[in-house]
């Protein structure tokens, strides 16, 4: 019995090219933007190195200083600030202050080289941990002394360096000569908070400026906290800390207003107003809701036109629960198939991703616990979208039925 109703399934399948090939579009189209979505997503906020600890991680992405006069600046924060009243914070088991990544341009043999530089200090070795590949990172004393030492990543030590060994050798950062003394595995430009190609030390830097910056700067502060438990511990404390700032000018700024953050907290406090969970979970449902809407429309279509087919199936004496289940395994085959071409596209799209290097260093891979629970919705909407319209089509009476009756 199963074998007759996969044949006529596929006989339909080829008598109507042009709604299969819609269905099977719809479908695909679909299950390859919803896993390189989470993909996409996964590389941002999972945890994955060297932020395997994001649970626990709170960085100060931005601060907000406000004015008597109403006048206010957003942005990272000045070096003297985080200085000055979060690297004393006693709750976190480690603080660690950072630039943003800028780009920088060297010279290699007359040819330029583009490299992203980050400025850190000894705790960021301790908050992040990074793969070495060769040294280690660079220490408290080092920072103390303003060494010119550097962590190179693996990519910029084959570029300066070929195959050789990078550790004790020299690169030109940022108009500097620094010394060599890790090299790290390539960090994904996704991983913002702890992206970069170099890192070296804030006290290296070749102006001193940056420790009279007190807001609108261009540094992070990034706390780890011993445990989960603790995060609420790091929040009271930090709010304790703003209500005791001393304003350089308080005519010019009297308040502050920040809060370390995880990074997907950190987007969804500023660009949603701390709903981005829920506003993702509203677009997923829209955006497939998109493709059912689709296949209602198709099957509705696609069943009209075979009335006489069931009129005929009927006067033979077919009863509705047959010809509802005709239609079922043709919606879940249809879905099928479109499913193994989402896999085979899912594939190919994050290859081509990654091997275009539209993001630097970024190495997506096929989620197949997401693609299963995707397959799984499009298998639901797909039978939601074609049984009612098959059990609606099979009440009819055969000679209504044969007379093309309508839904």
């Amino acid at each position: 019995m199963l074998r007759n109703y996969l044949k006529v399934a596929f006989k339909v399948f080829l008598r109507r090219k042009f709604f299969t090939f819609i269905s099977l579009f719809g479908i695909a189209l679909t299950l390859i933007v919803l896993v390189v979505a989470v993909s996409l997503w996964d590389h941002v906020f999972g945890p994955h190195p060297p932020e395997t600890r994001a649970d626990r991680v709170l960085t100060v992405y931005f601060i907000n200083a406000i004015g008597p006069a109403g006048n206010h600046t957003f942005g990272p924060a000045g070096y003297a600030f985080l200085d000055r009243y979060t690297r004393p914070l006693k709750t976190p088991e480690s603080v660690s202050l950072h630039s943003v990544f800028l780009p920088t341009v060297s010279y290699r043999n007359g040819v330029k080289i583009k490299t992203w530089l980050k400025n850190v200090d000894a705790e960021f070795w301790r908050v992040f941990e990074f793969n070495f590949l060769e040294g280690g990172p660079f220490t408290k004393e080092d920072e103390k002394n303003a060494s010119r030492v550097a962590v190179i990543n693996e990519t910029t030590s084959r570029r300066f360096f070929g195959g050789a060994s990078a550790i004790g050798k020299t690169i030109e950062l940022d108009r500097q000569n620094f010394r060599v003394v890790g090299v790290v595995s390539d960090v994904p430009m996704l991983r913002f908070t702890s992206f970069s190609d170099a890192w070296t030390p804030i006290s290296s830097r070749r102006s001193q400026m940056y420790k009279r910056e007190f807001e609108n700067g261009m540094f992070f502060s990034t706390l780890l906290a011993k445990s989960r438990a603790d995060i609420p511990k790091i929040h009271e404390e930090f709010r304790g800390m703003l209500a005791r700032i001393e304003y350089p000018d308080p005519k010019l700024y009297n308040k502050i207003v920040a809060r370390p953050n995880t990074l997907l907290d950190a987007v969804s406090d500023e660009l949603f107003m701390g709903g981005l969970k829920t506003a993702v979970l509203v677009a997923i449902v829209l955006f497939l809701c998109l493709p059912t809407i689709n296949l209602i429309n198709i099957n509705v279509s696609r069943i009209r036109e075979r009335a006489s087919e069931i009129g005929v199936r009927k006067a033979f004496g077919a009863d509705s629960g047959t010809l509802v289940l005709q239609f079922v395994i043709e919606n879940v085959l249809l879905t099928v198939i479109g499913g193994l071409l989402a896999f085979v596209g899912c594939h190919l799209v994050l290859w081509l991703i990654n091997a275009t290097g539209w993001i630097p260093y970024a190495h997506l891979a096929l989620n197949l616990r997401i693609f299963l629970y995707g397959l799984i919705l499009a298998v639901f909407f797909g039978l939601l979208s074609g049984v009612y319209p098959a059990w609606k089509m099979s009440q009819l009476h055969p000679v209504q039925a044969l007379r093309g009756g309508e839904l």
